[in-house]
């Protein structure tokens, strides 16, 4: 009886304790974090200052832009009308300009010869056969938290033919 009481305690000790590891597949409804979209916050005051980082493929871009939500404005911007923050790295630079309250109002980015996103080097490929990109500028610009330029300035090149074109991220050749 003894043996029979310690051996149906054991077995029961074993399935609560598999009943309560993780269970990492999704439910329906639910979503992983990178489908999220990727929209920062910030408070300033009453305010709410909205930045909405590119999903660019290249490491620098995305490291200066981390480096941007990671900017604590603290009370710098106290006492002056805008308050302008500038980032730089190797490939590019990003500036922000807050109001008097600390709310961001403005991002400007500007990198060159970043890493493309696929569409827009599959479009070119496609639309200009034989020829090769040589020189690249990404411009993001955002007001207010609305993007207002988001596009890739490129120059491709056959020969002696250079060419200048505009792309946006989406692969679409404007100019």
């Amino acid at each position: 009886m003894k043996a029979f009481i310690i051996f149906l305690s054991f077995f029961s000790l074993t399935t609560n304790s598999f009943s309560q590891g993780e269970n990492n597949s999704l439910k329906e409804g639910e979503i992983k974090m990178a489908d999220l979209p990727a929209v920062v916050i910030k408070s300033a005051g009453k305010d709410f200052s909205v930045y909405l980082p590119d999903r660019n493929p290249d490491e620098n871009v995305r490291a200066l832009q981390e480096k941007f939500i990671s900017y604590d404005l603290g009370k710098d911007y106290e006492g002056y009308d805008e308050f302008l923050v500038v980032l730089e790295s190797p490939k590019g630079s990003l500036s922000a300009t807050y109001n008097e309250n600390g709310k961001l109002t403005s991002v400007v980015e500007n990198y060159q010869d970043i890493q493309l996103p696929a569409k827009v080097i599959y479009s070119i490929y496609k639309e200009y056969p034989g020829w090769t990109i040589v020189k690249d500028k990404f411009l993001y610009s955002q007001k207010e938290g609305d993007i207002e330029k988001k596009e890739y300035n490129l120059k491709i090149k056959k020969d002696k033919n250079v060419q200048s074109l505009v792309v946006k991220p989406t692969g679409e050749i404007i100019k």
